[in-house]
């Protein structure tokens, strides 16, 4: 039976499939879907050529999209006619059955929202809303929707859903299957809307990213798909945002960047129109804004596997621009950008090399920071990614101003060789690109911050000699570092463990103090002794006081405590034992409740500087196991990088060093058996080495070992009568310092020795006048006597007054010391015998020592040639004058004989430092530097400093000023670490150099015009570099107290020559020049004095009370000149170090370094307060202004001049360079010589040379004492022994007449006096040929003992010396008992004195 034929809207009958009822609102849910469901089982199996059937059923399909179907609330009804519909645009396509726009979209619209069941996997409808997906895209149904005018809200719609019901339990059917139908409708329509690509780009967006991963992978493959497609739209979509600045019109627009960083991760393409409008962007005038695009393209440029630097170029170099953007985070952020690029992209390097170079040099600290730890980064992921010059930035930044930028570069550095070249994890070729890195960290350890000296410290034990090895690993590893250092770090590191070493002692005092009975004497010592831990040994020493004080009463009331700390600094302790203390030490101070515990980790500080973690006695064994080894030849050497002979003697030279640090570790019968066979190699180096460790270490030996003893005692012997000389000098120390019976073991040596010397043979002299010196110096009571004899005998009259063997007359000012004569050689020991005899006895009671003295003189009036006979060679002559000039220098540390020492004795001692050799001034001052560095020599010598601004020379013009720093630093601290030191102001206070200094410069012989402004330029000069240096600060009115001295000193007379009135004139207008200087430098000297100065009464007479001297004795036209400082005609040399002469500027803006403290009691010295510890003082700073992001070398061998810059004009950016210089003037100078031909440097000119040169040179105003010339280019500074080099610092000085040109001087000859002489310089040249003849009277003699002096290399003079620490060798007891200082310096040296 057939059912009622209903009808559709239209009027037409609706025909169903068969078996299905009348479907209408009458019915229930239940009846509904079961019809419905027949109803989609027969649309489903029905196709596109069933023409009769898509007639029968068309009624139906209009049917279904009726609003009781399209709105019902059934789920499973809309999703049955859902599945209908979109069988029926199959069957019906390509037309749609539906002709109504409206309908077509509310039937779309309608399907859309069913596909949202798609969410739900689990549903047991989810494969009819599947079947429902899969139709719609098969048959792509939506691109009817194209003809519709609103289709852009369907697609929006639909893309919406397709993304929010997409999630990780589809398959990959459903998401091929949205891909499908998205990419159809985006493909084959005529564009994409933006509201549609909003739609697709949001899911792309961070937060939603986050939010349905599932979601951004559906609209990342949908691009990929679409992208020739889409790109046009998201070009458009970026040119409205980026360039017209439109953002409204995308919400999206504020994420821009994200969408450009996605978008060329999925696929470059889709930006190839937006990569040019980004390059707009990076030169907008938004800091921020550039940030922005700096960030993206950071990302864009250092993704893996990206080629967008290649491909673009233009916007390649434009990014690069911004690592010179104003705008500091936006540097900030290249750099961090820097770090990904090398690692991903190599072959950027070079371009980004240029940039991190300028970067590292940042005035932002943070930029400075990042740009190593981006170069660090890279290099530990594969050294292959930084090359050379970039490595060398971070080297560079260890000396960075800033302790964060060095902290970070060092420990960078340290982890590159720990990795590369301890591990080896890259090969021998990456080992050796970083093996400089050991040298580097241990050169810092010269710095002056004691934080860079423990991070120093902490790298060592943790990187370059890893503590935690196991001992005979840990010793080759220190074997063959030590062996690979250069000499600088060597120094380091040996200056590191006396550093250590002398922590230990301080602790191990301080645990003494606390064993005696409590005083208030006690009290004090223990006071004073935290105090030098605390300021010198542990960072931040404000905090490191209070926190020492702290630790001190923790031991007074912890006795297991003190218990620990006396294990860990016993010699005994082993480095486990060490580990252990220190770990129950750390135990007991620690805090639970207190996390971060500053006293704590100052504690550790300590702990770690005096623990013995790397050398106990297996260490010691280890280290000569090696060794010999080594001497075997079974040792790994070669395969380390060093030769056996290297190894051999590092090896000994290391076990010498921790011989006196660690000197009870040595004491093993096999530790000295292994000294034993090194003393019979033929190394002279190797046995000098081990007799200094048997020295050292063998206080034991005459007990303990006696076999030892049986076989060490002929050796020594051996070696004082025939060994080396310094092999002489140790053999005789080490008899002295193990053996009993010292006494007779030395009169063994003296007597035959004192027996075979013989003037004939000279070579045979040498070591022998060394082993009788140092006896005479150790045993004095015992050989004084027949050392007397020896020295009337055969040392003055036999030796130094005789020439047997004539010199050779190469012209040579100095020459190396193979080629030195025999003869010579031997004086120069046997001045030094003299000193050594003289230093023994330590008194002068025979006279000897003033005979000596006035051998000394004689011998540096005669310029070295002490007979005259014109036998010896001028480089020869160069030695004696050296050697007589230290010799005065190591009295002048004994106070016995300082105080004999005449002003006029003192007076040509000083002017060795401007003698005509360069090593002649050169070395004199290093012996100079070093006697003051360590509070040896008395406050005057000092002022010998101040000749050194006429140095030719740049580098020793720098040199002497930094010598002036470290003399003044040191002073300073000295007095502020000892409050004994308050009553001895007059010896210790560098101020009181101005007196010397004024007195000094009175006596220059070349100040021989009182009115000639030349001279009196050239004593301004001398001045102010004196000057300078003392008035950097005006603490406590410093500058007044210079003054009030310098007007007292013209209330005196000179106490050399009260009655010579022209000399008191000279005296009193180099303090009317001094006064000039004080007046136009400082703006604070008319204040009050603190006290009335106290002059030294050896060198001025008590004031005059009844008269007062205000007369200016300077002329009218000099003191104008000096006071508008119109510069004098300017050589290269005179312009370097200033404007110290005729500018009369310099820049206000640097950081000061003199520092003055409160006035001593009841005296009239000011007291030196305590110098600026920071890192920011610059007290060594060149004469320029720098930025905060310059290194700070480990000593200074440029000055710039300060010249064009404004005072207050900021220096951003600015590198100094240790190359600059001014170009050479031709106005003449005082004491400038003519131009001479090439090769003429240090070489005597022949005659005809001579006569050439004058045709076409000027004549030198007057007669010079042989003081270099400063016309010479000062390129020409290294040696005066090269013949191809111009004439320089060394040229012979000639003598002048006043009518006519100079005579060439041969050499040798004495300066005939001139009739025009003033009666002055007569007086002086016969009190030089006085002193002459009595030299002759003298038996004893004394000389320096210059350790390092005419054998010293080149290593040996290095500045690095100027940095080592001499703080810590101040003997205070015997600095208390003398009441003078001792100092340590280096210097700059100049000509020579010419004979009166």
């Amino acid at each position: 039976m057939a059912f009622p034929q209903p009808k559709s809207a239209d009027g037409k009958i609706i025909i169903y499939p068969p078996g299905v009822k009348e479907i209408t609102d009458k019915i229930s849910n239940d009846e509904l879907v079961k019809r419905l469901k027949m109803v989609v089982k027969t649309f489903m199996d029905m196709d596109q050529d069933s023409e009769d059937e898509k007639q029968q059923y068309l009624p139906l399909a209009l049917h279904l999209a009726s609003e009781f179907f399209l709105r019902n609330p059934n789920k499973d009804v809309r999703l049955l006619v859902a599945c209908c519909l979109a069988d029926i645009f199959r069957i019906y396509a390509p037309e749609a059955p539906y002709t109504s726009h409206d309908k077509l979209k509310d039937i779309f619209m309608f399907i859309t929202r069913q596909l949202k069941g798609l969410e739900d996997t689990k549903s047991p409808q989810f494969n009819r809303y599947f079947y429902l997906l899969e139709n719609l895209a098969w048959v792509k149904s939506y691109n009817i929707c194209f003809e519709l005018e609103d289709c852009n809200e369907i697609f929006i719609q639909l893309f919406r859903t397709l993304f929010s019901v997409i999630n990780n339990s589809h398959n990959q059917k459903v998401q091929m299957h949205m891909l499908d139908l998205m990419s159809s409708i985006i493909m084959e329509g005529d564009g994409v809307t933006q509201d549609l690509l909003d739609s697709i780009l949001i899911n792309l967006i961070p937060a939603h990213k986050n939010m349905n991963k599932q979601a951004y992978d559906l609209a990342k493959v949908l691009l990929k798909r679409t992208a020739q497609t889409i790109e046009p739209c998201i070009a458009s979509f970026f040119n409205q945002v980026l360039v017209l600045g439109k953002s409204s019109v995308s919400d999206l627009s504020e994420h821009v960047f994200d969408l450009i960083m996605e978008l060329f991760a999925i696929d470059p393409h889709l930006l190839l129109s937006v990569m040019p409008q980004l390059e707009f962007k990076l030169k907008s005038n938004d800091g921020e804004e550039r940030l922005a695009v700096v960030r993206l393209l950071a990302k864009l440029f250092g993704a893996k596997d990206s080629e967008l630097a290649t491909q673009n170029r233009p916007l390649w170099q434009c990014f690069l621009g911004r690592f010179n953007d104003i705008h500091v985070p936006v540097r900030l952020e290249c750099v961090k950008f820097a770090s990904h690029c090398l690692m991903n992209h190599p072959d950027l390097a070079k371009d980004l090399t240029e940039y991190l170079k300028v970067r590292s040099h940042d005035p932002e600290e943070a930029i400075r920071h990042d740009v190593i730890v981006t170069i660090i980064t890279a290099g530990k992921k594969d050294l292959s990614l930084v090359n050379d010059q970039l490595l060398g930035f971070v080297r560079e930044r260890t000396l960075d101003k800033r302790w964060r930028v060095r902290k970070e570069a060092m420990m960078g550095l340290a982890q590159l060789y720990k990795k590369y070249c301890l591990h080896a994890e890259a090969g021998k070729e990456a080992a050796q690109k970083v093996n400089w890195i050991k040298d580097k960290l241990l050169h810092i350890y010269y710095q002056n911050s004691i934080d860079d000296k423990l991070l120093v410290e902490k790298i060592f034990a943790q990187y370059l000699v890893p503590h935690n090895l196991e001992t005979e690993e840990r010793m080759k590893c220190l074997y063959y570092l030590y062996a690979s250092l250069d000499p600088n770090a060597v120094k380091a590191l040996n200056e590191m463990w006396k550093c250590q070493n002398m922590l230990r002692s301080h602790v191990r005092e301080l645990l003494d103090l606390h064993k005696q009975p409590a005083s208030e004497a006690n009290n004090t010592a223990m006071f004073a002794k935290l105090m030098a831990i605390a300021t010198e040994n542990l960072p931040d020493p404000g905090k490191a006081q209070d926190f020492m004080k702290k630790f001190n009463q923790v031991l007074g009331d912890d006795e297991r405590l003190r218990a620990q700390l006396e294990l860990l600094i016993s010699p005994a302790c082993s480095c486990k034992q060490a580990e252990v203390c220190v770990r129950e030490i750390t135990r007991k101070l620690a805090n639970p409740k207190q996390p971060t515990n500053p006293f704590l980790e100052m504690v550790k500080f300590l702990l770690e500087r005096i623990a013995p973690v790397h050398i106990d006695s297996e260490a010691i064994s280890s280290l000569v196991k090696l060794m010999n080894k080594s001497i075997e030849g079974t040792a790994d050497d070669e395969e380390e990088g060093v030769t056996p002979d290297s190894a051999i003697r590092a090896g000994l030279e290391l076990l010498k060093v921790l011989s006196f640090t660690h000197p009870t570790s040595f004491h093993s019968s096999e530790t000295y058996e292994s000294l034993l066979q090194c003393l019979k190699m033929e190394d002279d180096k190797v046995a000098e080495a081990a007799i200094q460790i048997f020295r050292n270490t063998g206080h034991k030996i005459e007990t303990d070992l006696l076999q030892i003893r049986s076989t060490l005692i002929p050796i020594l012997h051996q070696k004082a009568k025939r060994g080396t000389p310094r092999q002489a000098k140790q053999a005789v120390h080490c008899i002295h310092a193990i053996f009993t019976n010292k006494e007779v073991q030395l009169a063994q040596i003296f007597e035959p020795l004192s027996k075979s010397l013989n003037a004939d043979t000279p070579e045979q002299l040498i070591t022998p006048l060394v082993s009788l010196g140092h006896i005479a110096m150790l045993a004095p009571d015992q050989f004084a006597s027949p050392m007397k004899s020896v020295v009337a005998n055969f040392i003055v009259k036999d030796l130094l007054m005789n020439d047997r063997f004539p010199g050779g007359k190469n012209g040579k000012l100095w020459t190396p010391n193979e080629e030195v004569s025999p003869e010579v050689l031997a004086k120069v020991q046997a001045i030094k015998l003299l000193v050594r005899w003289l230093l023994g006895m330590k008194n002068n009671q025979s006279k000897s020592a003033n005979s000596t003295l006035r051998l000394l003189s004689a011998m540096l009036v005669s310029e070295g040639d002490l007979t005259e006979q014109k036998k010896i060679s001028k480089s020869d002559m160069s030695r004696l004058r050296l050697a007589a000039g230290c010799a005065i220098l190591k009295l002048a540390q004994e106070p016995c004989y300082h105080e004999i020492i005449t002003p006029e004795q003192f007076q040509l001692c000083a002017l060795v430092i401007n003698d005509e050799c360069y090593q002649v001034r050169q070395i004199f001052a290093l012996k100079l530097h070093k006697a003051l560095g360590k509070l040896l020599l008395p406050l005057e010598y000092m002022a010998v400093f101040a000749l050194c601004a006429k140095d030719p020379v740049k580098e020793r013009r720098a040199h002497a000023r930094q010598c002036l720093l470290k003399n003044i630093s040191i002073r300073r601290e000295y007095i502020k670490q000892n409050p004994m030191a308050h009553e001895k102001l007059l010896s210790l206070l560098p101020e009181y150099v101005v007196p010397y200094t004024v007195h000094l410069l009175a006596h220059d012989p070349d100040f021989t015009k009182t009115q000639d402004i030349e001279q009196l330029r050239d004593i301004k000069e001398c001045l102010w570099f004196m000057l300078e240096v003392l008035m950097t600060k005006n603490e406590n009115n410093s500058h007044a107290f210079i003054r009030k001295m310098v007007e007292n000193i013209k209330q005196t007379k000179d106490a050399q020559a009260p009655d010579d009135g022209k000399m008191n004139e000279k005296l009193y207008i180099v303090c009317d020049v001094a006064l000039i200087v004080i007046t136009t430098k400082s703006t604070t000297y008319n204040l009050d004095s603190p006290k009335d100065p106290v002059l030294p009464t050896k060198f001025f007479t008590p004031p005059d009370k009844d008269s007062s001297n205000n007369k200016c004795y300077l002329s009218d036209e000099a003191k104008t000149l000096l006071l508008t400082g119109k510069p004098k005609p300017a050589t290269v040399l005179g312009a370097v170090n200033k404007p110290l002469s005729a500018a009369g500027r310099r820049p206000q803006d640097r950081t000061p370094v003199l520092e003055m403290g409160s006035n001593i009691s009841g005296n009239s010295e000011p007291s030196s307060p305590p110098p600026n510890r920071g890192r920011e003082q610059n007290s060594e700073a060149p004469e320029t202004e720098i930025s905060e992001n310059e290194e700070n070398p480990v000593i200074l061998l440029t000055v710039v001049p300060a010249k064009t810059e404004k005072k207050d004009e900021p220096v951003r950016n600015k590198e100094m360079s240790s190359e600059q210089s001014l170009p050479p003037q031709t106005s003449t100078e005082r004491g400038k010589k003519r131009t001479a031909p090439a090769g003429s440097e240090n070489i005597q000119q022949i005659p005809e040379e001579r006569k050439s040169e004058e045709s076409t040179a000027p004549v030198p105003p007057k007669a010079r004492r042989g003081r270099p010339p400063k016309a010479v280019s000062e390129s020409n500074t290294a040696k005066n022994s090269d013949p191809n080099k111009a004439a320089g610092r060394g040229r012979k000085r000639v003598a002048a007449s006043q009518e006519g040109p100079a005579e060439p001087e041969t050499t040798n000859v004495k300066v005939p006096k001139q009739q025009e002489t003033n009666v002055k310089r007569a007086s002086a040249q016969r009190q030089m040929d006085l002193q002459r003849i009595q030299v002759l009277d003298s038996d004893g003699y004394s000389v320096m003992d210059l350790e390092s002096t005419p054998e010293s290399s080149a290593e040996e003079l290095d500045l690095f010396k100027s940095c080592e620490s001499s703080q810590n060798e101040v003997d205070n007891t015997k600095l208390a008992e003398r009441g003078f200082l001792k100092v340590r310096r280096k210097s700059m040296p100049k000509g020579r004195r010419q004979r009166l």
